[in-house]
């Protein structure tokens, strides 16, 4: 829970237009709600604005590490997999574990994240064969974040960045306050530590077919690279709903492959509707 970033340009008719915006979640009673699942998807601003503004605070899980962990190993129960082990015993894959949010590399989710890892830990079932932290690139890692994943006395799999940096054209954050090449470069220096030697991440950013968003980009890339950050660029449409990807996904799909670039559309609104707790 918490952010540092709010994103209320996403879906916007002008994102750099404070004035013009339109954010249901502002309109939400959250008394009219006993739990977080019920929220509906908000079709502008962040569509996880849930998980950082104050007034739904009251109806977030509130959970130790340890029964986080238990959680999830009782999460990857089922059929196939009676006793909940990351290595899948018939598919034969090891699975792996993203923290998101909010935002997870915030000072209290650095800390607890890695409370989690060793829980899972002592469940002895097994650990993830990939960690990822999908991650705005603002937050700078602690001391005992890196410690804890140089020595990997504990977690000897991959790391992953997936850092999505927000652009001004496209949430309305000011470049100023989000775009921190020297921070990323911590991660990507962090993501090569121990067993791997190439870098594990990429740079994600979530696009809309305005000209002046892939101007904007061009620039930000430019700003990355520059600071010898090597990770791929990944482009995911604007849309917190299958209504909204369904305007703008091939639109910026094409803009994106005519600049070499990967694209991901979001694929649990397609398979779940982007419904809390999919």
């Amino acid at each position: 829970f918490l952010c540092n970033l709010q994103c209320d340009g996403f879906g916007q008719d002008d994102p750099t237009d404070e004035s013009t915006y339109d954010l249901p979640y502002q309109n939400i009673n959250v008394d009219d709600y006993d739990k977080l699942e019920d929220l509906p998807v908000f079709s502008k601003g962040c569509d996880t604005s849930y998980s950082w503004s104050k007034k739904f605070a009251k109806l977030q899980h509130k959970e130790t590490p340890a029964q986080i962990a238990r959680k999830i190993v009782d999460k990857l129960k089922g059929e196939h997999n009676k006793s909940g082990k990351f290595l899948h015993p018939k598919s034969g894959f090891r699975q792996h574990i993203c923290f998101t949010g909010g935002e997870p590399l915030m000072s209290h989710g650095q800390e607890c994240s890695i409370g989690v890892i060793r829980a899972l830990k002592a469940h002895d079932m097994g650990l993830p064969g990939c960690i990822t932290y999908e991650t705005n690139g603002t937050q700078k890692l602690s001391d005992a974040f890196k410690k804890f994943y140089n020595n990997r006395g504990i977690y000897s799999g991959d790391l992953f960045f997936s850092v999505s940096p927000k652009l001004r054209t496209v949430s309305g954050e000011k470049r100023e306050k989000v775009i921190k090449p020297e921070i990323v470069k911590e991660y990507e220096i962090l993501s090569r530590e121990g067993i791997n030697l190439k870098p594990h991440g990429q740079l994600k950013f979530v696009m809309n077919p305005d000209p002046r968003a892939w101007d904007e980009l061009d620039e930000v890339i430019d700003i990355f690279r520059s600071y010898g950050i090597s990770f791929p660029v990944w482009i995911m449409p604007v849309g917190a709903r299958v209504e909204e990807q369904e305007v703008t996904a091939g639109d910026v799909a094409t803009l994106a492959m005519e600049r070499g670039f990967n694209v991901s559309a979001r694929v649990h609104t397609y398979l779940w509707g982007n419904k809390i707790g999919t």
